[in-house]
């Protein structure tokens, strides 16, 4: 990636890697130094792209990333891929939300009330998906796996798929993921390497798309922004970092050493 920065994408997730991981993910922001390593990175690589789960413009916001000129070839994927927001155009290109969403929807409180998880649960409205929280229960992993199986036959019936991660289960519509976003931006980039960032399961098909890349001869790095709630994906790093902070100073670290390397890069 040094040799080649003008040919690399540095791809990124959002929670967890940019931002902490918070009680309430209304309040995640990304981390204070986050804009300014990524401004300070991402004229001297092809393209940063953050990858999420998240609404693209939720992302946007709660990421300080619009109208940062040093940012204009920023793009976000939203919702896995399924949206997507360009620094350049400042807009959000969406298709329609899916009927089963709503129906799921619908169900979802009784689902809670059947379970008896109504207290210590919280439910996210993400537009194109429906997550539900279990990190302020009063054992989280206890309602993460009592809550498993009912909310997988829920997305089942309404046509979704059940996506777990760190104390959070989310009915989705299937045939995106993090990889399938990936594999799709670095085709369109015409990326010769790539660099990816994450922390959650959400995150193994991003680890799953560049390890086929770099099967094929495509230079890619794996990242792990570090915690014990996912060893799947530590295991499978190149690199592992003690979460956001340490994310955000390698971030500056490799602009830094992309500058020294060739003071003219970017």
């Amino acid at each position: 990636m040094l040799t080649a920065p003008a040919q690399t994408v540095i791809a990124l997730d959002f929670d967890g890697t940019l931002a902490e991981i918070v009680p309430d993910p209304e309040r995640a922001r990304a981390h204070p130094g986050a804009v300014t390593a990524l401004t300070a990175l991402a004229p001297r690589v092809a393209s940063v792209a953050v990858i999420t789960g998240r609404p693209a413009g939720v992302a946007v916001r709660y990421g300080g990333f619009a109208g940062v000129p040093e940012l204009r070839h920023l793009t976000v994927l939203g919702h896995y891929g399924a949206e997507r927001w360009d620094a350049e155009t400042g807009r959000v290109h969406a298709p329609a939300v899916p009927p089963g969403v709503a129906a799921a929807r619908a169900e979802l409180p009784g689902v809670l009330d059947a379970e008896g998880a109504w207290h210590g649960t919280w439910i996210e409205e993400k537009g194109r998906a429906i997550a539900v929280h279990t990190r302020r229960a009063a054992d989280p992993e206890a309602a993460f796996e009592a809550l498993r199986d009912p909310l997988a036959h829920l997305a089942h019936r309404h046509g979704l798929v059940l996506e777990p991660g760190r104390a959070v289960l989310e009915l989705r519509p299937p045939g995106m993921d993090k990889g399938v976003a990936l594999a799709g931006y670095l085709a369109e980039t015409g990326a010769r390497a790539v660099l990816y960032a994450g922390d959650d399961l959400g995150d193994l098909a991003a680890f799953a798309a560049v390890e086929k890349l770099r099967a094929d001869g495509l230079p890619g790095l794996l990242v792990c922004s570090g915690s014990s709630e996912v060893p799947e994906l530590a295991a499978r790093a190149d690199l592992v970092l003690d979460g956001p902070a340490a994310v955000v100073a390698f971030l500056a670290a490799l602009a830094a050493a992309i500058t020294t390397a060739d003071p003219s890069a970017g």
